[in-house]
């Protein structure tokens, strides 16, 4: 791989909460509003190890933080009403909760040939997608709909590569989460983490947000 020439990389897989809008408070809240229905809390802390996994997963996780053990049937019923009051916050979401320079990268990245794939956890994403205006960047939506495996594992990008038609060294994937990085970095692909360096150190590069990376940058990827 650290032979590719720039044209290698032809496609940019990007996780979506986090990434290019700022859905993960919503999360964040309904996740707690439920632990505090269930008499307990967690931190904003905790909350880091919730990202870029699965609803079952993360539900499993805060169960375990308060202590409290449930059935089966009683978990699908607090997952359920967790996203119950999730949608009904992402619902009301608009352009304006797309993070910066989110709009002004996609645009650049499509006119510059790339294709473009989203790769996230979320069941709801097509709601956020459209509810944000972001719908008609995407040459495919890779989401929790269509994998049954969480990150760290690699099947929401590797799927995400399959339906574009490229192989996934050709990938660069976007993430601001470390089970996103070790599934983009299992999957063999090119990282750009957003968010503080300290915490994803895996990422080939990281940034703030999109507003500090660019089509040239993504260009000198290949030489990493």
């Amino acid at each position: 791989m650290k032979n590719q020439s720039p044209e290698a990389l032809k496609a940019c897989l990007f996780d979506l909460d986090g990434v290019l809008v700022d859905t993960a408070i919503y999360h964040f809240k309904a996740w707690r509003k439920l632990a505090n229905n269930l008499g307990f809390d967690f931190t904003e802390a905790q909350n880091e190890q919730l990202k870029g996994i699965s609803r079952v997963e993360s539900l499993n996780k805060i169960l375990e933080w308060g202590k409290v053990e449930k059935t089966q049937e009683e978990k699908q019923l607090l997952a359920d009403q967790k996203n119950e009051w999730y949608v009904a916050m992402i619902s009301k979401m608009t352009p304006e909760e797309v993070l910066p320079g989110t709009v002004a990268f996609l645009t650049a990245v499509k006119a510059a040939g790339y294709k473009i794939a989203l790769g996230s956890a979320s069941k709801n994403s097509a709601l956020i997608l459209e509810r944000t205006l972001l719908s008609h960047f995407f040459d495919e939506v890779v989401d929790g709909n269509l994998v049954s495996k969480s990150k760290p594992d690699p099947e929401v990008f590797l799927k995400g590569a399959s339906l574009l038609g490229v192989q996934a060294s050709e990938c660069i994937v976007f993430e601001d989460a470390v089970a996103g990085i070790e599934a983009a970095k299992r999957a063999g692909m090119k990282t750009i983490g957003i968010g503080k360096p300290e915490i994803l150190t895996q990422a080939d590069i990281v940034v703030r947000d999109l507003s500090e990376i660019t089509v040239v940058s993504l260009k000198q990827l290949s030489d990493l």
